[in-house]
Parts: structure tokens; sequence; C-alpha cells
């Protein structure tokens, strides 16, 4: 779909290094501490800060070096650490940009924000990351004259001449800009690269991120994938692009209570590619109603966040935050804040489920792979679901539809096991039972998130009770 994260950019070379680029001074960002730099401090970069940041040698990049390694994703901003991250896309307006509205977004659960809604200017994303940082936020910046012309306008090439490119050295110069305008603030988690890119950028894609491996290997290279059903997509954005993580958005809620049939076969082919580059799936669910789709209804939100965990998803951002307003075609409805800035029900629903849900089952799942991800007592299948088989630990799943993710520890010496039973419906309860098997089952544990502990349980039928929506994960130590 046309989101408003497609933004329109320059089409021309000229635009690239020029004096009336918006980047900020890499000059005055530098000299300011790193996590006290003032919101205000910004201007143009002069070619001389442009002809400094280009040099290999002050930077220690090279456009002939070897690629930079790929770090861990557990070093990185938001994918590492115990915390779940839940992000937002179309944050508040630069008029609306306050210290009120970024407080406003982190009570509602929110770790991060990526930048938008109309922030495309240095002076912006400074302001912004100052309002980020004073708030407890992360940010991905999206800046569409450096970042973007290194990623998205135009491609990497080591041939001057080729159309719309840019030489890795001038690359490096558009990334060493950025780095040194915003990397002073404790708030940026890394940059947005490219929103949807196409199977035919992953080779300039691949170039940028090393690029910014090499010059900052402590920001997140963020890129967002198209929905497909093309599992080939998704293998190849892993082999050549090797990101520190998958993210795409699908959005299922489709109207007159539709749901998208190949949702489930998206997400599936999403979880088979991330568990092969060994990198964390995040995805964006749908807060609005637009072309085709309807309004969620906060069990609707709950839903779709719950199937995603249990298909392995290790991070959740929300399409839309803010409301795109109505110029912007595709007749967006109100999303958790409306276009003049009100709160709708489904902030409160976020809210609620980022903070009393979200966070706390995402500290458990986040270290945890995904093992298997199964429908039980759903007939047809939906297209891409697999029905659930016994295992030595769960012999059976009876009663009310659900999907069940089963999750194991990164130390193949364990035996445990968890299971997310999700609710397959969003608009009815459902109770399941959960046959676990005593002969190699130590003990059952039920997660309450109000006390981020287990609830022993007796070992044997687990009866699981499920608000529509809602899912409850349940831990099975091996005897």
């Amino acid at each position: 779909m046309q989101s408003p994260h497609q933004i329109l950019g320059p089409s021309r070379r000229t635009l690239l290094l020029g004096a009336g680029a918006t980047a900020v001074a890499a000059t005055a960002a530098a000299s300011t501490s790193a996590g006290t730099a003032s919101a205000t401090s910004t201007g143009t970069a002069s070619a001389a800060s442009a002809a400094s940041a280009g040099g290999a040698a002050a930077s220690g990049a090279s456009a002939g070096a070897a690629p930079a390694a790929v770090p861990s994703p557990d070093t990185l901003p938001l994918t590492g650490g115990p915390e779940f991250p839940i992000g937002l896309f179309w944050p508040p307006h630069p008029y609306a940009s306050t210290a009120a509205r970024f407080a406003e977004i982190k009570n509602a659960g929110f770790d991060f924000v990526i930048s938008g809604n109309y922030a495309g200017d240095g002076n912006i994303f400074q302001y912004q990351l100052g309002l980020a940082r004073d708030a407890g936020l992360k940010m991905l910046i999206s800046d569409d004259i450096q970042i973007r012309n290194m990623s998205r306008w135009f491609s990497i090439s080591d041939t001057p001449t080729d159309f719309l490119s840019v030489t890795p050295a001038e690359a490096q110069a558009l990334y060493i800009r950025a780095r040194d305008a915003y990397g002073p603030y404790s708030s940026l988690a890394g940059f947005n690269f490219y929103d949807e890119p196409g199977a035919g950028w992953f080779a300039t894609l691949a170039k940028a991120l090393a690029i910014s491996r090499d010059l900052a290997p402590q920001l997140l290279p963020y890129v967002n994938l198209l929905p497909s059903d093309d599992p080939t997509y998704y293998r190849n954005f892993v082999d050549v692009v090797k990101p520190s993580l998958i993210s795409f958005d699908r959005y299922p809620l489709l109207s007159e209570g539709r749901e998208d049939a190949n949702y489930f076969h998206n997400w599936a082919i999403v979880r088979d590619a991330a568990l092969y580059g060994d990198v964390p799936a995040w995805v964006f669910i749908q807060t609005l109603a637009y072309n085709n789709h309807r309004e969620p209804t906060p069990a609707e939100l709950l839903w779709q966040i719950n199937i995603s965990l249990a298909y392995g998803a290790k991070g959740i951002q929300y399409f839309t935050y803010w409301t795109p307003e109505a110029a912007r075609g595709e007749g967006f409805g109100p999303a958790l804040i409306t276009v003049d800035g009100q709160r709708t029900s489904r902030y409160y629903a976020a809210q609620q489920i980022n903070t009393n849900w979200l966070h706390p089952v995402g500290r458990e799942l986040k270290p945890l792979v995904s093992e298997t991800v199964e429908h039980a007592n759903e007939t047809p299948l939906p297209n891409g679901a697999v029905g659930f088989t016994p295992t030595p630990l769960v012999s059976g799943v009876s009663g009310d539809a659900v999907v069940v993710g089963t999750f194991r520890s990164r130390d193949a010496a364990s035996g445990d096991r968890w299971l997310l039973v999700a609710n397959r419906s969003h608009s009815a309860r459902a109770k399941a039972v959960v046959a676990v098997n005593p002969q190699t089952v130590g003990s059952v544990g039920v997660f309450q998130p109000g006390r981020q502990t287990y609830v022993p349980q007796r070992v044997g039928p687990v009866q699981v009770p499920l608000a529509p929506g809602a899912a409850t994960l349940l831990k099975l130590t091996a005897k």
C-alpha cells in the first residue's frame, strides 16, 4: 500500500552535498557532549565540514576497506537488552512535538519513535531527539538528505558515471554528517534506511549498512520490508543485506469483518527468514481504518500482537500513532491520536496492552528461540498455517481454536519449553486444554504479567481460558 512513510524525495544528484542541504552541521553537533546536546543547536553543513567528513583517514573508513563485521543484535539499541521494544510510526508533527506529547507517548508504554509526519529538517530532528531523550524514548531517524541519499534516492556505485549513484566515499561522507549531527543525543537508536524496498535495492542497502556498521557500530541500521508471499524476497534480504532485524508490515483487518487470507502465510515466511538469519523479527500492527481496512477494536489490537508473538515477533510497531491527515489520501481514519491531537479509545487500549501485558510477557519471550508455531482445533487451516502435532511434553491441545507458539532456551542442553497459547478469535472468548505429559514434565507455570512470575499448576491438563484476542504464557520444566 502507499503509506505516509513512502515520501517522494529528490531525483537529482546535485542535491546531495550542496550547501543548501537540510543536514545539521557536523561540527556543531560534534562539539556537544554525548547525551547533553542542545535541542536547538543546528545549521547547514559547510563545504569544509563535508570535505572533512569524507576523509577516509579522519573517519577510519575507506572505500576499499573490508566490510565491517555484522554486530550481534544483542549489542544494538532496541534489539539488545532485556526490554521488548514497542515502537510507533507517524508521531506528532513538528508543531505538536512538545515535551507533553512525548511524555504522552512514553506513558502509553512505547519505547521508541520512528520519525515522520513532516519531520524532515535537521533542526526538527535534533529538537525531537531532545524531547525523546527527556521522555526516556529512543528514536530511529528518517533523514531524507543524508541517510536516504545513500540508501534510497541514489544507489552506491564504484563507477562515478553510473546514473543516479553516489560513490562509496560520498556515501560515507553523507553518513558521517548524520552520525555526527545526531549522535550526541543519547536518544538516537539508529537510522531508518529504507521503507519497503524492492529486491533490486538490496545490493545498495548492503553497502549502506556496511558503511553504518563501520562508522557507527553502536547504532541500529533499520529497514522495513514489504508484505510479500514470496519467501525468496525475505531470504535474499538476509543473504544480501545481512540485516540486524527483519521488519515488515501487513495489515490483516479488512473491511466487512474479513481477514487477510495470507496474513499467517506472510508471518510464517518472515519467521522462517528470521530464524535462518538468526535475527529478530519485528512487525507493524494496524491501528486505524484506511482503504478496504476496518478500524480495529481493542481486542483486535491485542489479537494482532499476540498472533505476532506466537509467530516469534521480537518487536511490535504501531501503524500509526498520530492520524495522517485527509490530504494524504487512502481514507485514513483515527489512529491512537486524532489529526487534531485528541486521544482515541485505541490510545488507552494500547496503553493498557503495552504496560500490563506486552512489556512483561515480552521480557520473557525476547531471549527465547521460536521453535514451532501451530494452529490447534482450526479447520480448515489458513494458508501457510501448520496444524498442531503432539510432542513429548504436550500430548494434545483440545477445545477452541488457538495458535500455539513453542519456544526454547538458547541453551541447547535445556529441555524446558515455553508455550504462548493465543486465542485464534479476536471477537469471541475461547477455552483450550493443554494436555501436559506428566512423564516428561516436572512442573508447569502460568505466567502472571502483573507479578512478572509463574504461578505453579498441577502437572496434567491445563485449562486456558482466553478473552477475545488474548493469550497465556506457560512454562514447562522438563524432568
